[in-house]
């Protein structure tokens, strides 16, 4: 079970990961994709960096920095942390983090209000990390509406899609944001229709979750959803 129960169990797998790089260099793996998401201590991030270094080269690498919300760094997290993170934001293709964390990433402070030229701002920033492609999540600029806000460093180009809020917010949902995005490109979908992919199967998502009794409990009920999630991603290959 996940930590909101009493009595969770878990098992630390880093000191697996050098042995498994080994065996994939040994039976000669390739990746089309890399994607990271919640690294929890320096080791981790140094294998995610050694993991692009070694297996990265022809692979699209993504960064989902998993470390902070709403205008706070999760327990366990500080500042060195957020310099490492942006160490492994510097070599990757693309990096989807939240207004908290990409502040955090930037030494600048969290602002809660916030207009879309200090977002364009921001993400041109992010950017300047080494990172050809910035997409912040969470975004909203008026009630009711979020979404994804991106900017392609190479092209200067900018990217949005928004859709209405849901009127609660669960744990996870950042996770399975950051999941289908990657997966609906090395899908072959252009950066909209990715980001478009995401944000409403997202939205999905949290329906099939409030249906459910005790979904506060078990988390973000996407299984459910996994059904519009196939038919939306073949839509957009039709369209593609």
């Amino acid at each position: 079970t996940h930590t909101m129960f009493k009595g969770f169990t878990f098992h630390d797998l880093t000191s697996e990961v050098n042995p498994i790089l080994a065996h994939w260099q040994k039976e000669g793996f390739t990746f089309d994709g890399i994607y990271t998401g919640y690294l929890g201590s320096f080791e981790q991030i140094d294998l995610a960096k050694k993991i692009f270094e070694e297996f990265g080269t022809h692979a699209l690498r993504i960064v989902d920095p998993c470390m902070a919300d709403n205008g706070k760094l999760y327990t366990g997290f500080d500042i060195p942390f957020t310099k490492k993170m942006r160490d492994l934001c510097a070599i990757a293709d693309i990096i989807v983090p939240n207004l908290t964390e990409a502040s955090f990433l930037l030494d600048i402070p969290y602002q809660e209000k916030y207009d879309e030229d200090y977002i364009k701002h921001v993400l041109r920033q992010l950017t300047d990390l080494g990172c050809h492609t910035a997409i912040i999540t969470g975004v909203t600029f008026e009630p009711g509406r979020i979404g994804a806000y991106a900017y392609e460093k190479d092209t200067d180009t900018y990217t949005t899609y928004f859709n209405k809020e849901e009127p609660q917010h669960f744990h996870g949902t950042g996770d399975i944001w950051a999941s289908t995005f990657s997966g609906g490109l090395l899908q072959g979908l252009s950066l909209l229709q990715a980001m478009t992919l995401a944000c409403d199967y997202v939205k999905e998502s949290i329906h099939k979750t409030l249906e459910e009794e005790n979904h506060n409990i078990y988390g973000v009920n996407f299984e459910q959803a996994m059904p519009f999630l196939i038919t939306s991603l073949q839509k957009h290959k039709k369209e593609h």
